[in-house]
C-alpha cells in the first residue's frame, strides 16, 4: 500500500508575519483615530462616538486586497456593530472616507482594487518595525498603555 505524504502546515513564515502586521497596524489604527486626549474614536461608518474598545480596523475595500491592506486611507477606526454585523456599513463608510480624504483619494482606492500584491518577508519585517514605532510614539505621547485598546 502506498502511504500518503501529508502537505506542509500552512504556517509560513509569512503567514505569521503577515498576522504579526495586521495585529499591529490594526493597534496603530485604533489609536491614530482615537479623539485627541480621551481614549475615545468617531467611527468612520456610522459617526458614533464609542470607546477604543469598541474598535475594529475596519477596511474600505475589503482585506482580501493585499494592494489596500495596510493603506491608511483604506483603513479606519469602525465600530464593531458596523465592520462585524453591517457588512462593514459600506455607503457609510464611503462618505466617511470623503469627509476625511476627499473624493479623489477615494477613487483612487477603488482603483487599486485590481492591483496584485505580494509582500516579501522582509516587507513584512519592515513594516511590523514601523507600526510597532508609531504605536509606541502614540502612546507614549498620549501616555497610554496597549491595554487602553482591550480594557
Amino acid at each position: 500500500m502506498l502511504s500518503k505524504k501529508k502537505k506542509p502546515a500552512k504556517t509560513s513564515s509569512t503567514a505569521n508575519l503577515k498576522r504579526k502586521l495586521d495585529a499591529v497596524f490594526s493597534q496603530y489604527i485604533r489609536l491614530r483615530d482615537m479623539i485627541p486626549n480621551t481614549t475615545v474614536f468617531r467611527c468612520i461608518s456610522c459617526g458614533l462616538v464609542k470607546p477604543i474598545t469598541q474598535a475594529d480596523c475596519g477596511h474600505y475595500v475589503n482585506r482580501q486586497h493585499m494592494a489596500t491592506r495596510y493603506s491608511e486611507v483604506n483603513c479606519n477606526a469602525q465600530c464593531r456593530s458596523c465592520n462585524r454585523f453591517d457588512e462593514g456599513n459600506i455607503q457609510g463608510y464611503r462618505r466617511g472616507l470623503v469627509r476625511k480624504y476627499g473624493e479623489n483619494q477615494i477613487l483612487i482606492l477603488e482603483s487599486m482594487k485590481k492591483d496584485t500584491r505580494k509582500y516579501t518577508a522582509f516587507e513584512y519585517e519592515a513594516l511590523i518595525a514601523h507600526y510597532k514605532g508609531e504605536v509606541n510614539r502614540i502612546l507614549k505621547e498620549r501616555n497610554l498603555t496597549i491595554k487602553c485598546l482591550t480594557e
